[in-house]
């Protein structure tokens, strides 16, 4: 924001700050635009490649399994940290959800795995706040101790809770699963197209097949959660008033905010949301059982798909499902095909010089182009990744993404910052 010199009525000058910008286009004419954009570079990089496994409905619901834990816990970061409260003790909250979820279904089936999640989830959320809100403990602090916290508590429940029911201390005897539906009739059509292998529509067929089929009550629930952050935090007064204390917690307070409240309620929100995700990977997995290690730093990934999202729904949406899906390819197919996503990066650089020539960014330009040549030779040099490899797939193109996308990231001013009440008289 740029500030103009006009005049004052007494003849001097005074400075006006001049409106913001107004986006060319709407949020969501730019999110539909990335939706077609990527569904355009994996149907041609599957063409090129010969990798139908690239847009198949199996990639696609392997996709949607392993994207709403991680989805569900980037939300809970855009509640911790709108408020001013970094969070990285999702990893262990979400531990706490994924023990809490398997106690719960074991005793009332997958509901109360689900509510017992975000309980288990929320007393994390709610063990963090007390440390960092009212005892004023380093927020990275906090959230590490939450995080070894989270696995010990649930190791020593689960031998003392679970040992005697599975005979196993590290795993849970396995609960009852939601009844998935798919749409009748749409299901088996688009499956005849994804069959018939046409260039793009058997791709597309394949990506929204894998939307419709087998769809889970998780993943309803999981989209009324991201819609709801949305209009809780951006379109309603408790929203503004949270995101203010992100912002500026003594501007805030003057204004009569109750800072504490907004934050707390923040935090507990933020673990509530991560043992969502935790009851999501218990009740998404086969069979499903609670396993020590299951989370498998998914938390600090959906912290990466927040950042990713620049602390907004759409975003960390956005990131969630680029990040379950390089894990779901993993599952559903071979290092062949993981190999294949070298070439989509070389038409996604190869798109980012055009765009940059076209900006005249001569530098960013030659950078790019530079990367595509390299990123070619090494997918021309090779005939698949190494097996070793492919586990972290995830964790590679998060590094990757976020090295890519921290030059527009705005987080809250306040992010992180200590507040004692008072502090603004």
């Amino acid at each position: 924001m740029v500030d103009v010199q006009t005049s004052a009525p007494g003849g001097g000058a005074m400075l006006m700050p001049t409106p913001p910008r107004r986006r060319v286009m709407p949020g969501w004419a730019i999110f539909m635009i990335g939706v077609v954009s990527v569904v355009g570079v994996l149907a041609a990089t599957s063409y090129l490649t010969g990798e139908p496994a690239l847009t198949s409905s199996s990639t696609m619901q392997n996709t949607v399994t392993l994207g709403l834990p991680i989805l569900l816990c980037g939300l809970g970061g855009i509640w911790s940290e709108r408020s001013g409260m970094i969070n990285i003790g999702l990893e262990g909250m979400m531990i706490l959800g994924t023990w809490g979820a398997a106690w719960g279904g074991l005793n009332g089936g997958p509901w109360l795995a689900v509510l017992c999640g975000a309980a288990f989830g929320a007393l994390g959320g709610l063990l963090h706040a007390v440390a960092t809100v009212t005892f004023g403990v380093n927020h990275i602090v906090s959230g590490v101790a939450i995080n070894l916290l989270g696995a010990g508590v649930t190791k020593y429940l689960s031998t003392l809770i679970f040992e005697p029911l599975s005979s196993n201390p590290r795993d849970s005897p396995p609960i009852e699963q939601f009844e998935t539906f798919s749409a009748p009739g749409l299901s088996d059509w688009l499956g005849e197209l994804e069959a018939e292998q046409r260039v793009v529509i058997s791709d597309v067929a394949g990506l929204v097949r894998g939307l419709v089929t087998r769809v889970s009550p998780v993943l309803l629930l999981s989209i009324l959660l991201v819609i709801a952050t949305y209009f809780v935090l951006w379109r309603s007064r408790f929203g503004l008033r949270l995101r203010s204390c992100g912002e500026n917690p003594i501007a805030s307070e003057s204004l009569g905010v109750n800072v504490y409240l907004h934050k707390y309620i923040a935090v507990v929100v933020s673990g509530a949301l991560a043992g969502i995700g935790g009851a999501a990977l218990v009740l998404g997995s086969s069979p499903s059982i609670y396993s020590e290690g299951q989370t498998a730093n998914r938390g600090f990934i959906g912290l990466a798909a927040m950042i990713f999202g620049n602390w907004r729904p759409g975003g960390t949406l956005a990131g969630a499902t680029l990040f379950g899906y390089s894990d779901g390819l993993r599952l559903s197919s071979g290092p062949e095909t993981v190999h294949a996503l070298l070439y989509a990066a070389v038409i996604v650089a190869g798109l980012l010089v055009i765009w940059q020539l076209f900006k005249r960014r001569w530098n960013v330009a030659l950078f790019a182009a530079v990367g595509a040549v390299a990123v070619y030779a090494l997918y021309y040099a090779t005939d698949e990744l190494p097996t070793e490899f492919l586990p972290y797939t995830p964790h590679i193109i998060t590094l990757v993404v976020l090295a890519l996308a921290a030059q527009r990231l705005r987080p809250p001013a306040a992010n992180g910052m200590p507040y004692r009440r008072g502090e603004g008289d």
